[in-house]
């Protein structure tokens, strides 16, 4: 006998196809590339922002990104395991000390940069 999560998870698991996705964290800058479907016509459409958060396990995580666009903040959380999602690229490692960085909302111009991760 399965308990209600046991079932959620085995129906995860089983029908639930997990796409393999570079390694990324809060901090990174990211490009993700996914399907928009409009009547009769399918394009890719690319989304690039800093990503600052992360949340969730296996086929329920999703990651929220944000970029600027004429001086207007805009954020779009993607889940993991969406089937929208192409493609999704790490154009810069990011260094910084949270997993979660919420504090770039209250930010504007140049102290929205976050220092580049030196690889030794």
């Amino acid at each position: 006998m399965m308990g209600k999560l046991d079932t959620i998870k085995f129906i995860e698991d089983e029908f639930v196809k997990m796409k393999t996705i570079p390694d990324f964290s809060a901090g990174d800058n990211i490009t993700v590339t996914y399907t928009i479907k409009e009547g009769e016509k399918v394009r890719l459409q690319k989304f690039t922002g800093t990503v600052i958060q992360r949340k969730g396990t296996s086929t329920r995580s999703t990651f929220t990104v944000r970029k600027m666009t004429s001086g207007i903040g805009i954020e779009r959380i993607f889940p993991v395991s969406s089937p929208i999602i192409e493609e999704i690229v790490v154009n810069k490692r990011g260094s910084v000390r949270r997993a979660r960085i919420f504090y770039l909302r209250a930010l504007t111009g140049k102290k929205t940069r976050i220092k580049e991760k030196k690889i030794i």
